[in-house]
């Protein structure tokens, strides 16, 4: 009897951005969030993996992934390509002047860390603007988590991700800001 888990295995992960959009058929989207300001507006997406950002100005398209590896992506225009371990920041300054600051990490915790964070979790989804619970693997087993928190200002978008991976007891957590 094969297994099949809904997300791939933490290792595999891969944080992505370009500048340029990217086809959302390329994603099984589960959520949809949309934030319109003045000077730019987002969608942010929650995947099978994690999540896409597109954040888009009058001049310029910046798109975020954290997605598995086997994920088919473009290369062209691609800016970031970096595996999910330990802690990473990045900073960008786009030529349309943008600038975009990230923090991702992966959180490794035991069995009965990882159920006691998956309660809390569980309470933040529900007040998060864009959330989701994927199906179980069995019964007694919990479920992945995925959500997303957003600060907006006129010429800032602060995002926070959350994504667990309980066959791994891992959380991916990203922070990402984009300022104009």
């Amino acid at each position: 009897m094969s297994v099949s888990f809904v997300r791939p295995n933490v290792s595999e992960l891969l944080f992505h951005v370009f500048e340029r959009s990217l086809h959302p058929e390329l994603f099984d989207v589960h959520r949809t969030a949309h934030v319109l300001q003045a000077n730019f507006r987002a969608t942010i997406r929650i995947c099978d993996a994690g999540h896409v950002v597109e954040f888009q100005t009058r001049d310029t398209i910046v798109t975020e992934v954290l997605a598995g590896r086997e994920q088919p992506l473009p290369s062209r225009m691609q800016i970031i390509e970096r595996r999910i371990k330990a802690s990473r920041d990045e900073t960008l300054r786009l030529s349309s002047g943008i600038a975009y600051h990230t923090s991702f990490q992966i959180e490794k915790l035991s069995p009965e860390q990882f159920l006691n964070m998956h309660e809390e979790l569980l309470l933040d989804c529900q007040r998060a603007p864009i959330s989701h619970a994927f199906e179980a693997q069995n019964r007694l087993a919990p479920a992945a988590l995925s959500f997303i928190q957003t600060d907006v200002w006129p010429h800032s978008l602060l995002i926070h991700s959350f994504h667990t991976y309980p066959e791994e007891c891992a959380i991916v957590k990203t922070q990402s800001l984009f300022e104009l």
